[in-house]
């Protein structure tokens, strides 16, 4: 069986937890398994690096970042191939670029298109446990790329879908993919398997388990994935194509997530006429910046307000975009808020249930929540909230449509 298990920050956070993660992989090995590990940096070093490049320049160079913060994880994959040597196990660590992941050239958040994955076969075939950096990857000129963050679990699910590797296992500090955030909702369950669309969904909504390209990758090319505690032998939960078996269709809700990362742009007052929002959107995406909510005003007076939401991280540079591009298209000023939060449902099931709207809504409105943007897709409904309601949305939420656990009260 060829296993491709990814590490995250908390389980390389010191030698003391590298150790630990190389007995278990030592474990597959003595049971015949060949296995390749993809290692993220020890927690805090990312933040760390980029520390120091912005104590430099407010907005340093993207290409240099790249290089700069692509060394936690090359100091974790040689750590962890010396403690495995050390046990006796034979390992190697090979680098992105040694590996010749392929990305494109959009330093930060760049995209992989290629893995030459014979160096890591050929060593596997030597009977060594490869260990390879996750979150960056090479471009056809040469440079260092990285995936951006939680760009590790990409890369294992890459590297799994190259190899055709049985099993893509990714160890986190959580037991698994639980109905909601447990540090929130105490009697929050771990779900036992989940399908692609609902994790897909969870991913995109703050669900911070699984980075949403490693699910689309697991999705495009069938890799099943296993998320599972690195602190412990909890079974986690698998990721997969059917997902869990429904009974007779009663169940409608996955989870809750909530999403707090995101911050709140509008562009006032801008000509109401074809080819605006265009203009917007695509300054934004030149950027290489994500947008989820999209709200349209209704026109007054040939003049409309756009608003939309983006990651925290991008907030600044796209309301310095949109600046620029309000003043272009005659817009009369951009407002920011970043004290926003989404909470959003998520289940199959709600394909074929009325009345899961109304539901939530219903709830948020006794809780004297005002919802500020509301977004849907078949198998999830999000609401943009102020922030200070994001836990109590969350916890009442989760109440509601069912997902509490049955034995907090029996364990207390």
């Amino acid at each position: 069986m060829l296993v491709v298990q990814k590490y995250g920050g908390t389980s390389v956070a010191d030698l003391e937890k590298i150790t630990n993660i190389a007995r278990r992989i030592v474990s597959y090995r003595e049971r015949g398994d060949r296995v390749v590990v993809v290692v993220s940096a020890m927690s805090g070093e990312t933040d760390r690096l980029l520390n120091l490049a912005q104590s430099v320049d407010k907005f340093p160079d993207e290409r240099e970042v790249d290089v700069l913060i692509s060394t936690g994880e090359q100091v974790t994959s040689a750590l962890l191939a010396i403690v495995l040597k050390s046990m006796l196990c034979d390992a190697v660590s090979i680098q992105g670029h040694q590996v010749r992941i392929i990305t494109d050239s959009a330093y930060t958040k760049a995209r992989i298109t290629t893995v030459e994955e014979e160096k890591i076969t050929a060593e596997l075939d030597r009977g060594k446990v490869v260990v390879v950096p996750g979150f960056q990857g090479v471009d056809e000129k040469g440079n260092i790329t990285t995936l951006g963050r939680g760009g590790s679990d990409t890369t294992a699910v890459a590297l799994a879908a190259a190899l055709k590797a049985d099993l893509c296992e990714i160890y986190t500090d959580v037991a698994g993919v639980f109905t909601a955030d447990p540090n929130i909702c105490e009697k929050a369950r771990c779900l036992d398997t989940i399908s692609y669309d609902e994790m897909l969904e969870m991913a995109s909504l703050g669900a911070k388990v699984l980075q949403i390209r490693s699910v689309e990758l697991a999705k495009k090319y069938n890799v099943p994935i296993l998320v599972r505690t690195s602190f412990g032998e909890a079974p986690g939960t698998l990721v997969c194509k059917e997902g869990r078996n429904m009974s007779m269709e009663t169940v409608v809700i996955s989870g809750v997530t909530y999403n707090k990362n995101e911050a709140k742009i509008t562009v006032r007052r801008i000509p109401d006429k074809p080819g605006m929002a265009a203009k917007i959107f695509t300054a934004l995406s030149d950027a290489h910046i994500v947008v989820d909510v999209i709200v349209q005003n209704i026109s007054k007076k040939d003049r409309t307000d756009i608003t939309f939401t983006v990651g925290k991280m991008d907030a600044k540079k796209a309301c310095k975009i949109m600046e620029e591009t309000a003043e272009k298209v005659g817009a009369e000023g951009v407002i920011i808020d970043e004290d926003i939060a989404k909470v959003s449902i998520v289940g199959s099931g709600m394909m074929s249930h009325a009345g899961i709207a109304s539901k939530m809504f219903s709830v948020l409105a006794k809780e004297g929540i005002n919802i500020e943007a509301i977004t849907t897709s078949e198998i999830k409904l999000s609401c943009v909230i102020a922030s200070k309601y994001g836990q109590l949305a969350v916890q009442t939420l989760h109440t509601a449509f069912g997902l509490d656990r049955e034995d907090v009260e029996e364990e207390q």
